[in-house]
């Protein structure tokens, strides 16, 4: 199978109209049926009250470009079942707040839901032996299910800035249709392409100073379909780790979920305890604003992005070099972080020093 650049690019622009269309509905919607964030802590980055269903646009463009473009795509009727359960215990917690717990159970619900209908990882490179190593059914069961429950919450975690899960979902989304274009798996491609496409349609809505929030029913809905699509058919390429190259395109993410466990796990908390030390909060304090904070994370997420497709065309030499930089980038970002921010302040307190001077030289 071909594709034409309209056959690929339609299907994007689809999702992204029917996005933005329904974006300024749910913004009118929102406060009428209570879905609304307010700031009740320090955790929260903005001051007032935000709607926060959008992900209801987000979850609409997406099944609906599906629908028209990917009918075709194995797997994708899966990745829709599951991406609706998501979506819907997504907006539930946006209106009613329910337990970690619960959460939990429903996502793992979605993604064995997914894996019921054909959606499942049933090998992956060996490196040692070459070849592939095929999965039982247990083994396939299992770890399907850990991986679109993990991306799933990488993405909602990492939803903590104006325009933040939903830029980086989008550079995910693209990148990984173009691993799969480059490869000649176009169905795949067309079904990421309206992941991107839904979450652009967002993102004028959302970006710094954001109109509305997608809430967790955007958030985790974004997730799981990135999960879910990178396995539709992936490249299977023996050089390939089918697992591995949507790893490294969310590596940003997923790293910040990983230090978070880690560290509540370290002060015997909840994992599921919100705190206010993700990597996009330790860049506010760094002296950012929100606006370059994001900027930042949208730059290291891209440089995954481009490292996941130099990895999938075996150019590993040049994959060790960006990641290295990506390492030292988030290495500055996340020591340190006070230093900009008093030297900032120190600037600013020199400039009104000698501006008071030049007006008293003035005056004489």
């Amino acid at each position: 199978m071909t594709a034409t650049s309209f056959e690929l690019w339609a299907p994007l622009i689809v999702a992204g109209l029917i996005s933005a269309a329904i974006t300024p509905l749910a913004i009118l919607i929102a406060p009428k049926i209570g879905a609304m964030d307010i700031p009740k802590d320090n955790r929260r980055v903005h001051n007032k009250p935000m709607p926060r269903f959008g992900g209801i646009a987000i979850f609409v463009g997406m099944m609906a470009s599906w629908a028209i473009f990917a009918e075709k795509t194995p797997g994708i009727y899966g990745a829709m079942a599951g991406c609706t359960i998501i979506y819907v215990l997504g907006a539930i917690d946006d209106l009613k707040n329910i337990k970690p717990l619960v959460k939990f159970g429903g996502q793992v619900l979605a993604a064995a839901v997914a894996f019921g209908m054909g959606l499942r990882i049933q090998f992956i490179t060996n490196w040692f032996s070459g070849g592939n190593m095929i999965f039982g059914d247990v083994a396939c069961c299992i770890i399907t299910i850990l991986w679109l429950v993990a991306i799933t919450n990488a993405v909602n975690l990492i939803d903590g800035l104006d325009g933040l899960a939903a830029g980086i979902a989008a550079i995910s989304a693209l990148c990984l249709a173009y691993v799969a274009y480059i490869h000649g798996q176009y169905l795949p491609t067309i079904a990421m392409m309206v992941v991107a496409g839904a979450a652009l349609g967002f993102l004028p809505f959302n970006f710094n100073p954001a109109k509305i929030f997608m809430g967790d029913g955007g958030s985790q809905l974004l997730g799981f379909a990135i999960a879910a699509v990178s396995i539709t058919g992936a490249v299977k390429s023996a050089t390939l780790v089918v697992v591995l190259i949507p790893a490294l395109v969310l590596g940003l993410p997923i790293f910040d979920t990983l230090m978070a466990i880690v560290r509540r796990t370290a002060r015997h908390q909840s994992i599921g305890t919100a705190d206010k030390e993700h990597l996009h909060h330790k860049i506010l304090k760094a002296g950012f604003g929100q606006r370059r904070a994001v900027l930042l994370m949208y730059s290291v997420s891209g440089i995954m992005g481009i490292i996941a497709v130099l990895y999938s065309r075996g150019l590993y030499v040049e994959c060790i070099g960006l990641l290295a930089i990506a390492v030292m980038v988030v290495g500055v970002l996340l020591t340190d972080t006070g230093h900009n921010k008093v030297r900032i302040r120190g600037m600013r307190l020199i400039r009104e020093d000698l501006s008071e001077k030049d007006r008293k030289n003035s005056r004489r």
